[in-house]
């Protein structure tokens, strides 16, 4: 088997960063679409249609702890004019100043631009959404050597579904879209050694495209990788339902120093794919080293068994909870099994608003008894549900 070079692997690690910074781009601009900070505006008798002010933005990044402070902030939107993602309106400046000048999202205005690169990335999140969105996805998680790899498949796999969903026509042409995506660090082998290959290899994709990007991962470019992709990650998780107009999806949060949770609604980079080659039609994710799976530490304080949650007199009451995802999610995390329990509440969230508490256990989802289950299996209930959802909740009197 063709052992990958040190060249391509740097070649995917930067591939990867670029779409991190491009999808932390676009759930930072569908933020501010929906909080009114970009809207046409006026300055000297023209006005500028879709843009924000700069001093705005960075005041808003430091309210919403997406920036620590002012020089952060600014660092943060030079990333994303370094990667032509906003731009000042009349390209007068090519740096970000946190002054009262307008700047403008490249995807507002119609100048960002669809180069190859762009068109594989756009490719694989196309076949991403459209894998997770299905049955009996031939993404799971997988183990091999004792290690667990998420979004996991097999690369004669990949090739069969490839050709029988008509993305593309044959087998030869399936393993050079997967090598185009290995390529451009959306999927890689899962001990980052092999190229793809039509065989029972173990593949994964890197990214997960539905997570919510925190802007403070754009400044690290080397460790990227393990801020956002653990399983532990504050934003693993989350739903993006394929419906028309429904964009609920959960918010999680595994560690008390992460304040503010929300989420990335369903992104609009697809609309901007071209039909000019058979590779780039539609969206991609992207490669790197396994990663294990596994929980990050219990917020409860002993452990509690079904028996005991269970056992007539135990001092447990059960809370039936009404949650509506709103555009940034339900603004909560499941953790542990049988039985799981809530590890963290987003404080501004629909979770949090409908009573739900850290350390209550989940007995209830949607009317399905879910004492005996993973967090892995509820998670995966709540994100293939409905927005709206009832969950019944056991809490301590004490």
């Amino acid at each position: 088997m063709e052992s990958l070079s040190n060249s391509l692997k740097k070649k995917a690690t930067e591939q990867h960063y670029r779409a991190e910074v491009m999808i932390a781009g676009e759930q930072l601009r569908l933020r501010l679409h929906d909080g009114k900070l970009i809207k046409d505006r006026r300055y000297h008798l023209r006005t500028y249609p879709n843009c924000f002010v700069a001093k705005e933005l960075t005041d808003w990044l430091i309210d919403h702890k997406e920036a620590p402070d002012r020089e952060t902030g600014i660092r943060l939107m030079q990333k994303l004019m370094d990667h032509y993602i906003i731009h000042h309106v009349c390209d007068e400046h090519s740096d970000y100043k946190d002054a009262k000048l307008l700047y403008r999202f490249r995807k507002d205005d119609g100048t960002f631009p669809l180069s190859k690169d762009v068109k594989v990335f756009m490719r694989g999140q196309s076949l991403y959404e459209k894998l997770v969105s299905v049955e009996e996805s031939i993404l799971k998680v997988r183990e091999e050597n004792s290690v667990k790899y998420q979004r996991a498949f097999l690369g004669c796999e990949m090739i069969d579904w490839l050709v029988q969903e008509g993305e593309v026509e044959n087998r030869k042409e399936a393993v050079e879209l997967g090598r185009a995506l290995l390529e451009h660090g959306i999927i890689q082998h899962v001990s980052n050694r092999h190229h793809f290959f039509d065989s029972d290899i173990l593949y994964q994709f890197w990214i997960n495209f539905r997570r919510r990007r925190r802007l403070t991962e754009l400044l690290n470019e080397n460790s990227s990788r393990a801020l956002s992709e653990s399983p532990d990650s504050p934003f693993c998780l989350r739903k993006l339902n394929p419906d028309p107009g429904n964009t609920s999806f959960l918010s999680v949060q595994t560690n008390k120093e992460i304040k503010i949770v929300s989420a990335v609604r369903r992104s609009s980079i697809t609309s901007l794919a071209g039909n000019s080659n058979p590779y780039f039609s539609t969206t991609p994710t992207l490669v790197f080293p396994p990663v294990a799976e596994c929980n990050p530490k219990s917020v409860l304080k002993r452990p509690v068994t079904n028996e005991e949650l269970l056992s007539p007199g135990a001092p447990y009451i059960k809370k039936t909870l009404t949650i509506v995802g709103d555009a940034v999610g339900w603004g909560f995390v499941v953790r542990g099994g049988r039985p799981c329990h809530i590890q963290a509440v987003d404080p501004g969230g629909p979770a949090a608003a409908a009573g739900m508490k850290v350390c209550q256990f989940v007995f209830s989802v949607n009317g399905m008894y879910v004492l005996h289950l993973d967090y892995q299996t509820i998670s995966s209930l709540i994100m293939t549900g409905p927005r709206t959802l009832v969950m019944e909740v056991m809490e301590a009197t004490e």
